[in-house]
């Protein structure tokens, strides 16, 4: 039978494959527009000079005018283009906030779940399927849904952006940190309760010790899978990048858009390098 699951597990997800390729088909949903090429060099001609280059090399006095020659504003784009590279900064910082709190919150709140989740700590039925309930439904509910319910509850601003990462972070931590604790070693576990130890006390010497490194690997990990979404949550009013983002595509300007990216793709990149580091060190 085991060797029959690897087929029957590949078929059907080749069957949904080509369910969902036929329904999109039939719908008339595989079109990718009437010009996409024309589109795509027109997109990325925009995105081809990013805004902050005008910070040094823009004109100095750049004047515009009606249709009938009438000068209407002048503008010194360097200025302009310094002043929005300042909001980019603090832009950052709040999504490094967002990122960085919420995913704490999340990983606290998500260790004593995991506890009672995990199979091989024999917590009492009842509380076990509570603590997967609550893992299982705030894992399968995405930040964004989180964030609107949130921005109705709590207000536009940060804390939205932090409570939204960590309820929907919360269960991305509880499976993590279960699997990481039914995988340890349940002699030392075992050894410990047969002294009649109480349960923090097996918690403190035997299961956090063997288990620590793991949690601190996949705490780095969701933290930065974190930063990039928290980057979005300013769509709807959470603050940070994803509101400057959100401004740059409603007014179609596509180069500072492409300059917000930049700095998401490096603030990404800085974080990637440094949890890389991290996780090495605890090896």
């Amino acid at each position: 039978m085991p060797k029959l699951r690897a087929p029957a597990f590949l078929f059907g997800y080749l069957l949904l494959l080509a369910a969902c390729v036929a329904s999109l088909a039939a719908q008339g949903d595989l079109s990718l527009g009437r010009s996409p090429l024309e589109n795509l060099a027109r997109t990325l001609g925009d995105f081809a000079r990013p805004s902050f280059v005008d910070a040094w090399f823009g004109a100095e006095r750049l004047e515009y005018r009606s249709e009938d020659g009438t000068l209407l504003r002048v503008e010194d784009r360097r200025a302009v283009e310094r002043s929005f590279l300042a909001a980019v900064a603090r832009g950052a910082w709040v999504t490094l906030q967002i990122a960085t709190l919420g995913s704490l919150l999340a990983a606290l709140l998500a260790l004593p779940l995991a506890l009672l989740a995990a199979r091989n700590l024999h917590a009492p039925a009842p509380l076990k399927a509570a603590a997967r309930a609550v893992l299982d439904t705030t894992r399968a509910i995405h930040t964004l849904v989180f964030g609107l319910l949130l921005v109705g509850i709590v207000g536009l601003g940060p804390m939205a952006g932090i409570l939204a990462i960590a309820l929907h972070s919360l269960g991305t931590y509880g499976k993590l940190f279960a699997e990481s604790i039914e995988a340890l070693d349940m002699a030392a576990v075992e050894a410990l309760r047969a002294t009649g130890a109480k349960p923090l006390q097996v918690f403190g010497r035997a299961v956090l010790p063997q288990v620590a490194p793991q949690f601190v690997g996949h705490h780095l990990y969701v933290w930065e899978f974190n930063i990039r979404d928290s980057t979005v949550l300013g769509l709807i009013g959470a603050g940070g990048l994803g509101l400057l983002i959100s401004e740059a595509v409603s007014l179609f300007q596509w180069s500072r858009l492409a300059t917000l990216l930049l700095v998401v793709v490096a603030l990404v990149m800085l974080f990637d390098s440094l949890s890389r580091r991290a996780r090495e060190a605890l090896q």
